[in-house]
């Protein structure tokens, strides 16, 4: 199905696509079992998914993407588009029964997370209107409607952007219509394959810039045709990292609007200050308290010794 072309005068300027969740995120020293009880030491609730919390994270950095996203009509869904409309985020709801929960539990520097989904979408997907659009960031949610737009990018020259948290059922098909592929450890776990094979598997899908997040070890990464480079994390100390869940997404909403916000700066720039606002993220409970506004971002980069000036 080709999306037609029907939303109207009002032009997107980048469109996210992906599943929403919401996210309650707790601090305990311990879980119960049984019939015991426990009080957390704090909690936050806040919007999640992967390319959703990338969606808000670039629009509080100062431009407001659409969101292509799931949801349900019910208490949970309609919270979540009060959220959205806090950061003039426009919605394009594809929907389901009811809305997907995720439990999350930091720990150590490390989360355990209980998801609730509901992905049977009871519609098809919204078509919209890509004239003037100039990214469109995924994250394999919504597989049919991820395929579609990224074939469409493609042939209208938007760039495409994917994170790659895991393998799902297309992601390999879809690399073939991908510009920018940042993926993580489990992506290459998934595949039995070294951070350095995927990165080689990157380029001879002809993604023009590919990386593989590391944690706390930074980022293994490519531009075009140049040599692998290894961007080193900030080192956060221990006793400031609150909360790690979103810090990736967070990265990508960073690089997507560094990279709208500054198009003639090399992707080691977007990548430094998308490194600097996840350092910011993770002393920070919850995806909404992580959000950083751009003066937040350098004021991190530069706490923690790297010289990223605003330009």
């Amino acid at each position: 199905m080709v999306p037609r072309l029907t939303r109207g005068m009002v032009r997107l300027q980048a469109l996210f696509i992906g599943q929403t969740y919401i996210d309650i995120t707790f601090l305990t020293d311990s879980i119960p079992t049984g019939d015991e009880k426990t009080v957390a030491r704090d909690y936050a609730v806040a919007f999640g998914g992967n390319a959703v919390t990338a969606a808000f994270a670039c629009a509080k950095l100062g431009i407001v993407p659409d969101l292509l996203t799931t949801m349900a009509d019910d208490w949970l869904g309609r919270m979540f588009m009060d959220m959205a409309a806090a950061y003039r985020i426009p919605l394009h709801a594809r929907k389901v029964a009811r809305s997907s929960l995720s439990f999350i539990m930091p720990n150590d520097g490390k989360r355990a997370i209980v998801r609730c989904r509901d992905d049977h979408y009871l519609h098809p997907f919204p078509t919209l209107n890509l004239d003037g659009c100039k990214v469109l960031h995924l994250d394999g949610h919504q597989p049919d409607a991820a395929m579609t737009y990224a074939k469409l990018a493609r042939e209208r020259g938007v760039l495409v952007s994917l994170d790659g948290g895991g393998v799902r059922a297309n992601t390999m098909e879809l690399l073939d219509f991908v510009d920018v592929a940042i993926v993580g450890e489990r992506f290459c776990e998934q595949l039995q394959k070294t951070p350095e094979q995927v990165l080689q598997l990157l380029r001879e899908r002809g993604c023009r810039v590919g990386g593989v997040t590391l944690g706390e070890r930074g980022l293994l990464w490519f531009e075009a045709g140049a040599e692998t480079r290894l961007m080193p994390a900030l080192r956060v100390p221990e006793d400031r990292v609150i909360d790690t869940n979103g810090a990736g997404d967070l990265f990508h909403g960073a690089y997507v609007y560094s990279w709208l916000s500054r198009p003639q700066a090399r992707w080691e720039f977007h990548f430094r200050f998308a490194r600097a606002a996840s350092a910011y993220g993770v002393q920070h409970l919850g995806n909404e308290a992580r959000l950083p506004r751009p003066s937040d971002v350098f004021a991190t980069a530069e706490s923690f010794g790297d010289a990223l000036q605003p330009t």
